[in-house]
């Protein structure tokens, strides 16, 4: 472990290698929806979400929390449960059709006006709602905006070179004293060309820094034979809060 810390320590700061070129298209994307290579998805729920749910809500009820690149995430379910509301937005109708199958959750589909072929998956009780098209599509004026964001596998997943119209597009939707809760990964990407792709620290700050307190909370050891099968020797999940002050 204490081997992982140094090399990210090293890679700080550096450059992403030739991940900087890398872009994962949206048909590629589907892809691995169509035929189950979603090794990202996590069945159980993600564990820094259920440690850190108390940073995210802040004690507060009935917020709008969203979800990027959403995936059938069962975390979503669980924040509606607790009455909050949730929005999604992801490219695969697959992946939302199997959220509310698998939850046996009664959902109605609309088309989105202002997106071009886009759909909303919403569910009968009203407080999930999902989106199906880009996420560069959205904006305040159709989902409005957010008082909590769980982004575990969205900035990651985002293509380097569209960070910055990503990050761009989140603080638009981001309302003031709202908290986001961004889980990066750390590896050398010389070794792996990603996704999911390195996000070095100095690069969230370069994003979000101007409008933000960025507060690392936790450095998680994730490494597994899946990841060894890459060719790495370390990979860490990292844990941010970004808090949007007023």
């Amino acid at each position: 472990m204490d081997h992982s810390a140094n090399a990210s320590g090293l890679l700080e700061g550096s450059d992403i290698g030739s991940q900087k070129e890398r872009v994962v298209t949206e048909e590629e994307w589907l892809q691995k929806w169509e035929v189950g290579n979603i090794g990202f998805h996590k069945e159980q729920g993600h564990p820094l979400l259920q440690k850190y749910l108390d940073v995210l809500l802040n004690g507060k009820s009935g917020l709008r929390i969203f979800f990027p690149l959403c995936g059938k995430a069962v975390e979503m379910k669980w924040l509606a449960d607790m009455g909050h509301n949730v929005v999604g937005v992801e490219v695969s109708e697959q992946a939302l059709k199997d959220f509310f199958s698998e939850h046996s959750l009664p959902y109605c589909e609309e088309p989105v006006p202002e997106i071009s072929g886009g759909k909303m998956f919403q569910s009968t009780s009203g407080n999930i709602s999902l989106y199906c098209c880009s996420i560069y599509d959205l904006s305040s004026s159709i989902v409005g905006k957010f008082d909590g964001v769980w982004d575990r596998g969205a900035l990651v997943a985002v293509n380097p070179c569209d960070r910055q119209r990503y990050a761009s597009l989140m603080i638009n939707l981001m309302e003031k004293n709202s908290s986001y809760l961004l889980v990066t990964v750390s590896y050398d990407p010389n070794k792996h060309k990603g996704p999911p792709f390195y996000v070095p620290e100095s690069e969230i700050k370069s994003l979000f820094g101007s409008c933000c307190e960025i507060q690392c909370l936790e450095k998680v050891d994730d490494f597994s034979e899946r990841r060894k099968q890459w060719g790495l020797d370390y990979f860490l999940e990292v844990l941010y809060m970004l808090k949007f002050v007023a």
